[in-house]
């Protein structure tokens, strides 16, 4: 599948019907997530490895992983109505993906590789912070965004777990217009693509 095949099977994807502004259900636009998913691809982290997809909202990157050759797929979300539209999205792909409900502190599943896009800490500081820690728990390699404004944080944090944060690129990330507290029809935020691997050395 080329880059932009997957970007337009991503974009046929059902977003959040209801978001739920607490937790941030942002959908990733189809761009960024096709392209977090080609660097995977291209070091080899994704295609027949057992993908992870944390606080998977709706899908987009658990199904592209799957549309990509990745062998086993597992999505994890908190909120139940997410995850019943993250199902209907993958039989619209026809793809298969498994989805878990689950906090994201009891997330002990085994992997080669996580995806995610976690909260940016924007409604609540320090959201990502679970995130990064049940990823480095699940698996040795780890492609994450967050907000560019915290690079540094995310690079200490993950080093005191054995674990280097690369930025690879930064983006614009569109958000639409979907909650009161919106002031504009639509807001661009900077974020990083992290390439996060574990090397067993504590800082």
């Amino acid at each position: 599948m080329k880059r932009r095949e997957l970007e337009m099977a991503l974009q046929s994807l059902s977003p959040f019907s209801s978001p739920r502004p607490e937790l941030e259900q942002y959908s990733t636009p189809a761009v960024i997530a096709a392209d977090l998913l080609f660097d995977a691809l291209a070091r080899g982290d994704l295609e027949g490895r057992k993908v992870i997809d944390l606080g998977c909202g709706t899908g987009p990157l658990g199904i592209g992983a799957a549309l990509l050759g990745a062998s086993e797929v597992i999505g994890f979300d908190k909120d139940p109505a997410a995850l019943k539209e993250a199902a209907a999205n993958a039989i619209k792909a026809k793809v298969e993906v498994e989805f878990r409900q689950a906090e994201i502190g009891e997330v002990n599943e085994k992997g080669d590789t996580v995806i995610m896009n976690p909260p940016f800490g924007a409604q609540r500081k320090g959201a990502d912070r679970p995130f990064l820690t049940a990823a480095m728990r699940c698996a040795p390699v780890v492609y994450s965004l967050h907000m560019s404004s915290t690079e540094d944080f995310v690079q200490r944090f993950v080093r005191r777990s054995g674990y280097t944060a690369t930025p690879l690129k930064r983006y614009k990330f569109g958000i639409p217009y979907m909650f009161e507290f919106h002031s504009k029809a639509k807001k661009e935020v900077d974020v990083t693509l992290f390439y996060i691997l574990k090397t067993g050395v504590l800082e």
